[in-house]
């Protein structure tokens, strides 16, 4: 059974040097152990946006904490160019290894069933693939002149995301949100915010059973309220579009960056 544990404690299972899978923005991303990681200053990270991310990969290039970006897109949607990517991306700061949503969930899944590659067909031929020299063409072995794409498993240390629960038997409930589990079985470790703690298990309820990610996948859990914000957490409270605006205005140049991270980092994790 995985107990609860403080926002730091939980936090700390990520290393500097690790690689860390994140979610997308619309998939419970988790801004407040985000904050953390940056307090602890845990640096040299490997991030890989599952399929792509937007502020929570913003900040922490921005912060000086990443070193590799694996990613089908970092942006900051209807708000333009992610802008910490674009200026670490020009100054050389960071690598990135491009890629494209198939192919992030593609190289999980193999992971995931324990295998060392997936085959994938649509990227034949892209600029994405000739950039990409761990990506191997090979012919299909059931085929005759049919070359096909081996994309090597990712193995990502931890897995971070929000959800909306938590029970005391240390299940996770992440409804409909099947990148989380991807996520979590892909992984060597899980360290998950959430909502709410319910007091029972999931999988002892046949309407949550079908939602929920077993506690053997999950290592670390902290009850976080409003973990995601300034991002959108569905059916407890829309994103902050006050708070992105103003993050977006700010973090055009380094010092501006500096200023609006100074101030949130105070921001109250269980408000």
């Amino acid at each position: 059974m995985t107990s609860s544990l403080s926002l730091s404690q939980a936090v700390s299972l990520i290393k500097p040097g690790m690689t860390l899978a994140i979610p997308p923005e619309y998939c419970g991303v988790a801004m407040a152990a985000t904050r953390e990681l940056i307090r602890q200053k845990t640096g040299k990270l490997h991030i890989v946006a599952v399929p792509q991310s937007g502020l929570q990969a913003d900040m922490l290039i921005g912060a000086g904490l990443v070193a590799t970006v694996e990613a089908a897109a970092i942006t900051m949607g209807e708000r333009g160019p992610a802008p910490r990517f674009v200026a670490a991306i020009k100054s050389g700061d960071i690598a990135m290894m491009d890629a494209t949503c198939p192919a992030i969930h593609a190289a999980l899944q193999a992971s995931e069933k324990g295998l060392p590659f997936l085959p994938l067909r649509g990227i034949l031929g892209t600029d994405v693939l000739a950039n990409r020299p761990d990506w191997r063409v090979i012919d299909n072995p059931f085929g005759s002149d049919d070359p096909i794409i081996a994309l090597p498993a990712i193995r990502p240390d931890v897995a971070l995301f929000h959800c909306e629960m938590a029970d005391t038997c240390g299940n996770l409930w992440i409804g409909r949100r099947r990148e989380l589990a991807t996520m979590a079985h892909a992984s060597a470790a899980t360290v998950a915010t959430v909502e709410q703690i319910h007091d029972g298990d999931f999988f002892a309820d046949e309407t949550l059973a079908a939602g929920a990610l077993p506690a053997a996948y999950v290592d670390a859990i902290a009850h976080v309220p409003h973990g995601t914000w300034p991002l959108a957490m569905p059916g407890f409270h829309d994103a902050d579009a006050t708070a992105l605006d103003a993050y977006c205005a700010a973090a055009v140049s380094s010092d501006g960056f500096a200023a609006w991270l100074s101030r949130h980092l105070s921001h109250a994790e269980a408000a």
